[in-house]
């Protein structure tokens, strides 16, 4: 059986790290989709271009949420990168149909958790 993951990239000092875990998820035989919001992918490297061609390679796929994105940002990404497109419904239908979600790289969080959640 493969699992489907999608990794909720939110931060954008994490994108590459976040895509090499998709990709490493995608050589473990699982689908793996990630969602980049609000941030412009970084500057094309050689490594990030294979690990994206890669990752497509094992059925999976990266996509830019345009609607949480400035219109520079969201050209950058998707006519430089060629990121999928996708609404944040459809961030949504993904979800429900994946096994695991990763939030990957989200920012400190400004409320303390209750002591319940230590």
């Amino acid at each position: 059986m493969s699992y489907k993951v999608c990794f909720l990239i939110a931060n954008r000092p994490y994108i590459t790290d976040g895509l090499r875990s998709a990709l490493g998820l995608a050589v473990e035989n699982m689908y793996s989709y990630s969602f980049i919001f609000y941030q412009k992918m970084p500057a094309k490297t050689e490594y990030l271009e294979e690990n994206l061609a890669w990752i497509r390679d094992m059925e999976g796929e990266v996509y830019a949420v345009t609607e949480t994105m400035d219109e520079e940002t969201k050209n950058y990404n998707l006519q430089e990168w060629g990121l999928a497109e996708a609404t944040l419904d459809e961030v949504v239908d993904k979800i429900l149909e994946c096994d695991f979600v990763v939030g990957y790289g989200l920012p400190a969080q400004k409320i303390q958790a209750p002591p319940q959640c230590a």
